[in-house]
């Protein structure tokens, strides 16, 4: 999302994060260049990925679909920055496959749910980045043979080659690809990634190649820098989603974010 993303505070508390966590490690990832999927035939397999537009169509973050009626994306997309509310449901729309104008599906939304343990207005923290996952319901599911669910599969190991696909700040209209980006760390669940992204990224899916076929191991969540280089945040999915993920058919209306107790 343009106005949500990435505090200052957030940047400098990651800058110090990501050089502790790279101080193991001697090698620089190498990265591929951004490339536009700006043809539906170059963006087919990827159509499940679309922008979840926010605040009335005034921002967006990107989301994907993992189950006919559910898209996943960052739990602080759901909030007003400068209010830390929740946005209503009416205020989401998914646009899935979005290019120049046009989506492959739109689907308004039922009801929202972030991470049970996720507080928008706590410090930030590894921890809070960790639980920085939403899941989606969409009033009506996405049955198409152009648009199937991701699968959610185990975090990659470091080094590890990984690509992310999203929409940002200066190509909204049309997804980008990073097919080449490295896991260069992990700790507490959230990784380390030299994938490229910026604002509106948040949210985007952070695929491997599974037998030939995608699978999203892990979601942008915020970026940061080292030096002159940019880095990325990524939150671990599998397990987490299984312990909360099916709770969202269960609310009818805008599910609220539980503060940690911790």
């Amino acid at each position: 999302m343009f106005k949500v993303l990435y505090g200052v505070s957030m940047v400098r508390y990651f800058v110090i994060f990501t050089m502790l966590l790279i101080s193991t490690v001697s090698v620089k990832a190498e990265t591929g260049g951004l490339k536009s999927l700006e043809t539906t035939d170059s963006g087919q397999i990827w159509s499940a990925v679309g922008r979840l537009t926010l605040d009335g169509g005034r921002g967006f973050c990107t989301a994907s679909l993992i189950a006919t009626d559910i898209i996943l994306t960052a739990a602080h997309c759901l909030y007003d920055k400068e209010t830390g509310i929740q946005y209503g449901t009416e205020d989401f729309e998914f646009q899935a496959g979005w290019r120049n104008g046009h989506a492959e599906a739109f689907r308004k939304v039922k009801s929202v749910l972030a991470h049970p343990k996720y507080s928008f207005q706590s410090l930030n923290t590894v921890e809070k980045v960790s639980q920085d996952i939403a899941v989606v319901l969409l009033e009506e599911p996405i049955r198409s043979e152009n648009i199937k669910p991701f699968i959610v599969a185990p975090l990659p190991r470091r080094g590890d080659g990984v690509a992310v696909v999203s929409y940002a700040m200066g190509r909204k209209d049309v997804p980008s690809i990073q097919s080449l980006c490295e896991v260069r760390a992990e700790q507490d669940d959230v990784l380390l990634l030299t994938c490229d992204v910026d604002y509106g990224a948040s949210g985007a899916p952070v695929f491997v190649m599974s037998d030939g076929t995608a699978v999203i191991v892990s979601l942008i969540s915020a970026m940061t820098f080292l030096g002159d280089e940019k880095l990325s945040l990524g939150v671990a999915l599998q397990e987490t989603l299984n312990e909360f993920a099916h709770l969202v058919r269960r609310y009818e209306m805008p599910a609220p974010s539980i503060s940690s107790s911790d």
